[in-house]
């Protein structure tokens, strides 16, 4: 069970990356970028395509550098994807029915997922050997039969870094404190001089970022990633945002690493088969309790 739980604490953590990019976007702008999940799994792509380039460009397989690189790539990636999809996706339609941007946020996440699998075919990509195998077998034993790898500890600790470096980011600059007032009331945040279209291609791109550094760990623990992976995991992210009280950064985190250890919980005590059931079976109980979510929806820190 222990062991269970160590899984699912690192499976929450990459669900807390993703969701984070939903409740910014639902934050500010009030919809949900269902192409958010594709955005998740570019971002692995980028990052494994991009290990692989450097250790086939000559470079020394030393793991840091590969990791590294792998990020760099795979967050410029994906938050191309996502600006790139808010000015001309999302941009035209803001303003008109609220089922209009759902429909196209739909259809983007479909375009993508094919746009992959054209560029890079129906097969799984393989994370090189070499930036993941010592990463696996390197383990810090925690008693009994409980042991943590050095990627799963790399992991929790970059969505740590990544998580507190976006609290901060919201909480302590003048971008930071722009989003909050667009989110609190676009309108009268633009009368007093706030760049609204920047702000929001802001949030586009810090949470494309975000899902992209989730997106590169999950091919890593999964030891590859396949072209349709941007669904489930990006519903299940979903999933933790509205948990977590969609809209409230701090409530995705929690919405997340909750998700992952009811999962992993699951697995261990019930069994794997229905895996896939325990978020949404979690979801309907914890929304039957606090219809807004675990933490609820603070107008004045949305974001």
């Amino acid at each position: 069970m222990w062991q269970q739980l160590v899984y699912g604490v690192v499976e929450g953590a990459m669900y807390a990356l993703i969701a984070l990019g939903y409740t910014m976007v639902y934050g500010i702008l009030g919809m949900i970028n269902f192409a958010h999940g594709e955005i998740f799994m570019v971002g692995g792509y980028a990052g494994v395509l991009a290990t692989g380039l450097l250790l086939a460009s000559g470079a020394p397989p030393f793991l840091p550098l590969l990791l590294a690189g792998g990020v760099l790539f795979a967050m410029v990636a994906s938050s191309a994807w996502g600006a790139t999809m808010e000015r001309v996706a999302y941009r035209p339609l803001r303003g008109s029915p609220v089922l209009c941007p759902l429909i196209v946020a739909i259809g983007s996440s479909f375009f993508l997922s094919n746009l992959v699998m054209v560029c890079q075919g129906n097969v799984r990509l393989r994370a090189p050997s070499v930036a993941r195998d010592w990463l696996v077998t390197t383990r810090l034993h925690l008693g009994g039969d409980v042991h943590v790898s050095a990627l799963e500890i790399a992991i929790l600790g970059a969505a740590a870094v990544m998580m507190a470096g976006l609290t901060l980011f919201i909480r302590s600059t003048r971008l930071g404190r722009a989003m909050r007032a667009t989110a609190q009331d676009r309108t009268m945040a633009g009368l007093m001089g706030v760049p609204i279209d920047r702000v929001i291609a802001a949030t586009f791109l810090i949470g494309s970022a975000l899902a992209a550094v989730a997106g590169f760990m999950w091919a890593l623990y999964n030891s590859a990633i396949l072209y349709t992976e941007g669904y489930l995991p990006g519903m299940k992210a979903f999933t933790a945002a509205v948990l977590g009280g969609i809209g409230n950064v701090p409530g995705a985190m929690v919405g997340g690493f909750l998700l992952g250890i009811v999962e992993g919980l699951g697995v261990g005590l019930v069994s794997s088969d229905y895996k896939h059931v325990y978020a949404f079976v979690t979801l309907l109980l914890v929304l039957l309790v606090l219809p807004r979510g675990i933490l609820g929806e603070r107008v004045a820190e949305k974001v």
